[in-house]
């Protein structure tokens, strides 16, 4: 069982640390492209 606690712990901070990078680049695409939206908006309504 010693040996696995390591293991373990890189499995779960990998985990957390993937999720995190995950959540913030869906942020940032997310962000993006309501910019785009509003740009495209202005285009039409000019």
């Amino acid at each position: 069982m010693d040996t696995l606690k390591p293991v373990l712990k890189f499995a779960v901070a990998s985990t957390l640390i993937i999720s995190g990078i995950l959540v913030a680049g869906t942020i940032f695409a997310a962000k993006k492209i309501d910019q785009l939206g509003d740009d495209l908006d202005q285009k039409i309504h000019e």
